[in-house]
């Protein structure tokens, strides 16, 4: 919080608290100025982490959350929105995604940042106000990354540091031995903790276990996850990787995608997968651009076996024809069968504890004012997985308004704002 919003949120809350005794003791509450910037009236809030499912309202002052209940006074909001048709969730969290709004340069090369997207017009239409880069950057070049990208960005940026130590860029084929360095990945981790979650593994070919040795070392070291990637010429097997070399706490990603064993020669959920997670590896979804299919999703979810968090791994490509987007990746989850409570979940408070941020992913009284409303859209709709297949469905899952820091930045159906034949006269004049 920053020092000249605190007073007016710590007065806030007081006020607040003061409202709610006098209301509970019957006394008439006195007129007053609005002690809420906005109060968010009657949503379905769903907040897993708190155990909140049910019709509440929602007041926020400066960028603080100020009070969570029923029947708050709409007289004591400079502005009230009714979010009654629509769910309300903690800001969602994207743990894996790339992400790069202006392109990080290696030094004295002019190559950019693989396949990556501006995050804010990316995110948070989407309901996202926390995304996780997924290694776009490594040692050598991370903190052009936080100078162009984190410290401009509205939405909250978080990041794993690729154990390559230039990253991931344009026209890269081979991992050269030399980039994968341990001590200077750990340092670089220790100089930015607060956006630095963990180190990725190696994309690239040629690494090898090597490669995931040392990134599990480096994310061991830095007290921080691994994420990573299997790569079938990396030197040991799917099996080898969750259950003998990850960690408990530990992600691998592509879940759903072709390199992933999802099933057994009997056509079950293989039984590497369920053993890596009574061990405690999770599984993360990194939808991406080819790491996404229906035909290893729908069975899988049938079986009961879903992603412990849902990631969108987007990028340039996998936002156009995949529409990997998060909402669209979601309601791809919805139209399987899985409920708006199972998904709300992978999305908030899996994703913090999984990344050791248990502040994020949660609707609380003096807590961040990061949050969602979904409309959950009824229909005819069509979903792409990342081979271009379909899957129809009934319902669709929209972001309609995310809050960010207290600030309103996306509204699409501007429900937080006035009508125009109720704003008063026209008065710019000459």
């Amino acid at each position: 919080m920053t020092a000249n919003r605190s007073v007016p949120v710590r007065l806030a809350l007081a006020l607040a608290g003061a409202c709610a005794l006098l209301a509970g003791s019957g006394r008439p509450l006195a007129q007053s100025e609005p002690i809420y910037d906005y109060l968010f009236r009657n949503g379905h809030v769903i907040d897993p982490a708190a155990g909140r499912n049910g019709r509440m309202d929602i007041a926020v002052a400066g960028d603080r959350i100020v009070r969570i209940g029923t029947n708050l006074p709409a007289d004591q909001a400079k502005r009230t929105v009714d979010v009654s048709a629509y769910c309300v969730t903690p800001g969602l969290i994207d743990l894996h995604a790339y992400v790069n709004a202006q392109g990080v340069l290696r030094q004295g090369d002019a190559r950019t940042a693989w396949r990556n997207v501006n995050p804010d017009h990316n995110a948070l239409r989407h309901g996202v106000t926390t995304v996780v880069d997924g290694g776009s950057t490594g040692w050598r070049n991370f903190e052009s990354f936080r100078t162009l990208v984190v410290d401009h960005s509205r939405v909250r940026v978080l990041a794993f540091l690729n154990i390559v130590g230039s990253g991931m860029l344009e026209g890269q084929e081979q991992a050269d031995p030399a980039d994968l360095g341990v001590e200077e990945a750990v340092q670089m981790a220790g100089r930015h903790r607060q956006t630095i979650v963990g180190i990725r593994s190696p994309h690239l070919r040629g690494a090898g276990r090597e490669g995931i040795e040392r990134s599990l070392r480096a994310a061991s070291s830095m007290d921080g996850v691994a994420l990573v990637e299997y790569q079938p010429d990396a030197g040991l097997d799917y099996r080898e990787l969750v259950l003998e070399r990850l960690r408990p706490g530990d992600l691998v990603t592509e879940t759903f995608g072709p390199a992933t064993p999802v099933f057994d020669g009997n056509g079950g959920v293989n039984e590497t997968l369920r053993r890596a997670r009574e061990r405690g590896v999770l599984f993360d979804l990194g939808h991406g651009s080819q790491s996404f299919r229906f035909r290893l999703a729908v069975p899988a979810v049938r079986a009961g076996f879903l992603p412990d968090t849902i990631s969108t791994a987007m990028d340039k490509t996998s936002l156009l024809l995949p529409r990997g987007d998060l909402m669209t990746t979601l309601s791809k989850f919805l139209n399987m069968g899985v409920s708006i409570e199972d998904l709300v979940e992978r999305v908030t408070v899996r994703p913090a504890r999984a990344l050791k941020r248990p502040e994020l992913g949660t609707l609380r009284e003096g807590g961040v004012a990061d949050l969602a409303v979904i409309e959950i859209q009824q229909g005819r709709f069509g979903f792409l997985d990342t081979s271009h297949e379909r899957l129809r469905g009934d319902r669709n899952m929209r972001a309609v308004l995310t809050m960010r820091d207290g600030q309103i930045v996306w509204d699409t159906e501007g429900i937080s704002r006035t009508d125009w034949s109720q704003a008063g006269p026209y008065s710019n004049y000459r």
